[in-house]
């Protein structure tokens, strides 16, 4: 009696996308375009729930985010062509590259940079605590990024060191940096850097239902999360970077923030308790000016009975009547008509 085993094909390493643009009618359709924008609306959505909760107007925030987005993306393209200007400029280069955002290219640090400085002017003509819309937008950042990494995974670049783990990162030739041509897989740092932001945005949610996180904070403990977490996935990276001091110089910034991250939480969290309001209320007019009513006690029960009194006194009068006949009974209010 012959004995049949089933032989499963289990893939040895993750295979990279055959492909990161497609073409509809002659217009090009760039997948990382599509996980940049994919990445804003979710974490608009985030972002926009929280405020919300917090009290904060919906359209008002739609305003700073119509701020805050186009210079973070200008932001993060400034970024990565000033730290990577060997790419762009100099001997045989084009600086007209420079503007081909599509071909990759976006530095997290400009982006939300330059996306806080446009939601700042924004909640500057809106009126709105600036620090309050970062923490609610917080988690909605790192979200974001989630997103975004994905196109780095399209574009098949930004991995990590060669690797013959399960889940390595297979990169095709022409992808494959000067050196390792040899080598087939790479550490997937995209899904290293996705997964620990995901981590930050369950960190940040869970920490900030608990306590409350204001005047800064939840954004503060975003920088200082993700900074950790970079500075260690960067260091597996290949991609040809400036060096400082022997460290990549991500890795340098990534140590810079966090430190900065942790600072301002611990002197926002001593020195400004608690959380900010941004309710917008009632709508003002006639109604919003009118005193609450005064609470039921002894001293109602009190007044109620003299505008009994009152009412007797105004019966017995109108019975008698005056010499002219003209006479009206006092209101029970004891003001006058």
């Amino acid at each position: 009696m012959s004995s049949l085993s089933l032989a499963v094909t289990v893939p040895a390493f993750i295979p990279s996308p055959s492909q990161g643009v497609w073409h509809v009618l002659g217009v090009p359709i760039r997948a990382y375009a599509l996980c940049i924008l994919a990445g804003i609306f979710v974490g608009y959505w985030l972002g926009r729930r929280r405020w919300v909760a917090r009290g904060g107007s919906a359209p008002v925030l739609a305003d700073i985010m119509f701020w805050a987005i186009p210079f973070g993306l200008v932001g993060a393209r400034i970024y990565h062509v000033i730290t990577d200007a060997e790419l762009y400029f100099g001997e045989g280069k084009h600086p007209i590259d420079a503007l081909k955002i599509w071909h990759g290219g976006l530095g997290i640090w400009g982006a939300v940079a330059f996306g806080a400085l446009g939601a700042w002017i924004a909640c500057r003509r809106a009126k709105v605590p600036f620090l309050a819309v970062a923490d609610a937008m917080a988690p909605g950042i790192a979200l974001a990024q989630v997103f975004g990494r994905f196109g780095n995974y399209f574009n098949q670049e930004l991995f990590g060191r060669p690797t013959t783990k399960p889940w390595g990162l297979e990169i095709s030739t022409e992808h494959r940096p000067a050196g390792y041509a040899d080598f087939a897989t790479f550490h997937p740092t995209f899904l290293y850097e996705a997964v620990w932001n995901l981590g930050v945005v369950a960190l940040l949610l869970l920490v900030d239902r608990r306590y409350k996180l204001g005047h800064g904070r939840a954004f503060f403990l975003y920088v200082a999360a993700y900074t950790a977490g970079r500075a260690w996935i960067e260091t597996m990276r290949i991609d040809t970077v400036n060096h400082i001091f022997g460290l990549r110089l991500n890795v340098w910034t990534a140590i810079i923030l966090f430190v900065v991250g942790v600072v301002a939480f611990v002197v926002s969290a001593r020195k400004r308790p608690g959380q900010e309001d941004i309710s917008t209320g009632p709508a003002t007019g006639p109604a919003a000016d009118e005193k609450p009513a005064e609470p039921q006690g002894e001293d109602s029960a009190q007044d109620s009975d003299d505008s009994s009194q009152d009412g007797e006194d105004a019966d017995e009068k109108v019975e008698a009547g005056t010499t002219n006949g003209a006479a009206k009974a006092d209101p029970p209010d004891g003001s006058s008509d």
